[in-house]
């Protein structure tokens, strides 16, 4: 087995790595920006596969990587771990389906609510306890799961026409378009932003730049929200107008 995952705050990496090590111990988990992780890809049959939803769709970053690399999908046995901070409806299966084109085998999912990354909502954050109620109960699931997987019965969750109409009426109808092409809604406060180069080092996309000692965003913003969080300044939002709650996987385990 082989891992894979994409990941903003630390939540699908999670899951990923700790899928991989209750499975077995030669299994290992690469993020989609370890150049090592295609080859892992071309070594294994089977792959699990973790991400975060938006919107109840898949983020662009993994879009592109799956089509960028497609003839390494073909006759792969994946199964696709969504994590999410509210609801995703179909989270596993909407990567399935693209997957599938390319050649792959879906053979289950998973839906683990974990959370939330957006930094700048207040309406999404959660008390200390409950997000490490989350963690505690995403583990359990990521055990049972590899326990049904060993058996020979993956998990479903996400996967079918019931799932199907769950996510596309549930977000995607009215959302998905957001994540269709790249933002470039990442705003920066000047007065703020110290010029520190940290959301440089970050940026899966290199969207982001330093010029005259401030950051400069440009129009490749995948989303992912890991500058927002750990920006020393708080200088950086995206959906919202300041931060409400820096966050990451580090603080609930």
């Amino acid at each position: 087995m082989t891992g894979l995952y994409f990941s903003g705050t630390g939540n699908s990496k999670y899951a990923a790595e700790l899928f991989c090590k209750e499975f077995d111990n030669e299994s290992h988990a690469y993020s989609i920006e370890d150049p090592e992780a295609l080859a892992g890809i071309k070594e294994s049959d089977l792959i699990v596969f973790a991400y975060p939803v938006q919107f109840s769709t898949v983020p662009k970053i993994l879009r592109d990587y799956i089509t960028d690399h497609k003839e390494l999908w073909k006759n792969k046995k994946v199964f696709i771990i969504a994590t999410m901070g509210l609801f995703s409806g179909d989270g596993s299966g909407i990567l399935g389906r693209l997957l599938q084109t390319v050649g792959a085998e879906v053979i289950g999912g998973l839906h683990l609510k974990m959370p939330d990354s957006i930094a700048d909502e207040k309406a999404l954050k959660r008390p200390l306890e409950k997000n490490k109620e989350l963690i505690k109960k995403a583990e359990h699931k990521i055990r049972e799961s590899v326990q049904l997987m060993k058996a020979g019965k993956p998990t479903q969750e996400g996967i079918g026409p019931a799932y199907r109409l769950a996510g596309f009426f549930g977000q995607r109808a009215y959302f998905g378009h957001k994540t269709r092409e790249y933002s470039s809604k990442l705003k920066v406060d000047t007065d703020k932003c110290i010029g520190c180069g940290l959301c440089v080092k970050l940026c899966p996309m290199n969207n982001i730049t330093i010029k005259e000692q401030k950051a400069v965003s440009y129009d490749r913003c995948t989303m992912c929200y890991r500058c927002i969080n750990k920006c020393p300044k708080q200088a950086l939002t995206l959906l919202g107008k300041k931060v409400v709650e820096q966050c990451g996987i580090e603080k609930y385990k």
